[in-house]
């Protein structure tokens, strides 16, 4: 009789989905886009709610999440009331509803902010201005308000492609595990510059060593850490590659191990724009612009890379992906085709499965999950 309660209590216990994740997207306001969007994503089937407006705002290209917090970039270059050559950051609240509750904007320091991230005692976000070639750390109080830069860098110098490095621009901020570091990674200089990091104060300071240098004319984009914090990964937009990095998370010193491809064969124009590892550490994927792709890595125990494959986003240009924190799925924002497409993602080969879901949200650029 237990027996069979059991097995009754456990075949009742599949039919139970799980509770829906919140995701966020983050557009260019070109078109159609009016702001932020977001949506519910089931994590047993990968099937979604129909996205929402969740908030009005001028390019908010760029999201990030901490708490019940979103912070979100201002990729302009005036931001209004006098205050020229330069864009923004904007913080929210997020609602039950799932809609967001503006709080405040300040100034990125720098024209054409496209990347920030919070770090994880939510005390300050570090943002880098892609137009400015700059890189800016705003602290948060205890409401949530966005105060004004603690610090501000202006980056300087060039690298060898007179187009695309003829300046510095700082193209994505990431905060290590032990929100001792910054690494922020620059395409005009070819360069991973690191800075201590002073979340209380909201301070930055360049590290010794204060950057590594990429293979001249790659234009390192984003940047991501490995969860046991002994590696990292740089996909570098202008040579369609990925690089992995050995990390002293001590010391905050990036050491060079290897650089892949991340086409299977050259493909005119591509370039790529996101780098993430995934959750469980053995996988790296990359975005290709042109051959309009997911590029999959398996990671080595050495954190050194072997290719996996391609898999087709289903829509052009594919900027940023999100993962979802369990693992589970992969979400790729399509900028030209004004899609999100959601794949599942084999745990154990690394390999994506498109799962029939398609979404239309206007000129996507980034995927964030909010865990409450």
């Amino acid at each position: 009789m237990l027996r069979s309660v059991l097995c009754l209590l456990l075949m009742l216990a599949s039919y139970v989905e799980a509770d829906p994740i919140r995701v966020y997207v983050g557009t260019y306001t070109r078109q159609d886009s009016k702001g932020i969007y977001t949506f519910t994503l089931n994590t047993e089937t990968g099937a979604t709610s129909e996205p929402q407006l969740a908030a009005e705002l001028v390019n908010p290209s760029f999201v990030a999440i901490h708490g019940d917090n979103l912070f979100a970039v201002n990729e302009v270059s005036n931001m209004g009331d006098g205050k020229r050559g330069v864009g923004g950051v904007t913080g929210f609240q997020i609602e039950e509803s799932g809609q967001l509750k503006k709080l405040n904007s300040q100034v990125s320091g720098g024209a054409g902010p496209c990347h920030l991230s919070v770090d994880h005692t939510g005390k300050c976000v570090v943002v880098a201005n892609y137009g400015g070639g700059s890189v800016a750390c705003l602290p948060i109080d205890d409401q949530g308000m966005l105060k004004e830069a603690s610090t501000f860098i202006q980056h300087t110098g060039s690298s060898v492609n007179p187009r695309r490095q003829s300046g510095p621009h700082a193209h994505s901020a990431n905060i290590d595990a032990t929100n001792k570091f910054a690494v922020v990674a620059d395409l005009g200089l070819d360069k991973l510059l690191v800075y201590k990091l002073d979340a209380a104060t909201a301070k930055l300071t360049p590290n010794d060593p204060a950057f590594v240098k990429s293979e001249p004319g790659a234009g390192p984009r984003h940047f991501n850490f490995h969860p046991s914090s002994k590696f990292a990964y740089a996909n570098n937009e202008m040579t369609s590659s990925v690089t992995a990095y050995q990390f002293d998370n001590q010391k905050g010193v990036l050491t060079p191990l290897a650089t892949y491809s991340t086409i299977p064969e050259p493909v005119e124009g591509n370039s790529t724009a996101e780098c993430l590892v995934h959750p469980n550490g053995k996988f790296v994927y990359v975005s290709n612009r042109g051959h309009n792709s997911i590029a999959m890595f398996a990671i080595q125990d050495d954190g050194r890379l072997k290719a996996i494959g391609h898999e087709s986003t289903q829509g052009e240009i594919p900027r940023n992906f999100g993962i979802s924190p369990d693992g589970k799925f992969l979400l790729a924002a399509n900028q030209n085709s004004g899609t999100v497409v959601v794949f599942k993602i084999n745990p154990e080969t690394g390999k994506l499965t498109a799962t029939g879901t398609v979404l239309k949200i206007p000129t996507p650029v980034c995927v964030r999950f909010y865990v409450p």
